[in-house]
């Protein structure tokens, strides 16, 4: 079996003898305790398990070590290490999670999209989390989130 080496927040990792085949949200969460990452569905449709792979949104369940090898990948823990991401900021102060779950993804589905692209658009981080699925159904919440992280846009 390969090994493949993955920078993980910062920190580079190599898995040796790893099947190339192995969801990197397993590797993550299993081989390196990073359990914010969350199994949702398995099939990349709920988005619980985004993570951030070369500065793009990547649904971790759906993405093969064998697809990482020299490449970054930034999960809810290597966002910030005090929480002060804008992000993080904007989901703790309008108490968006209710039960949390789905939240790390949509946390990092936007913060993916503002390193990307600097938007600060409404429209444009609500049609980036559109496929996100929150099971608590905390929605307003999450719109409010996402007007702090575009004030100018209202």
């Amino acid at each position: 079996m390969p090994s493949f080496s993955v920078t993980v927040n910062g920190t580079p990792r190599v898995w040796n003898e790893a099947d190339g085949d192995l969801p990197l949200l397993w590797a993550l969460r299993d081989r390196l305790a990073l359990t914010g990452t969350k199994y949702g569905c398995g099939v990349g449709d709920c988005g619980a398990c985004t993570v951030i792979v070369d500065g793009e949104a990547a649904r971790s369940c759906q993405v093969p070590l064998s697809a990482l090898a020299g490449r970054r990948v930034t999960t809810i823990e290597g966002l910030s290490e005090d929480g002060g991401h804008p992000c993080q900021r904007a989901w703790l102060e309008e108490d968006v999670a209710q039960c949390g779950y789905c939240q790390p993804g949509m946390i990092m589905e936007a913060a993916a999209l503002l390193g990307r692209t600097g938007a600060r658009s409404v429209s444009a981080l609500e049609a980036a989390l559109a496929t996100h699925l929150c099971r608590c159904g905390t929605y307003a919440r999450i719109r409010r989130a996402l007007r702090k992280l575009a004030p100018g846009d209202r």
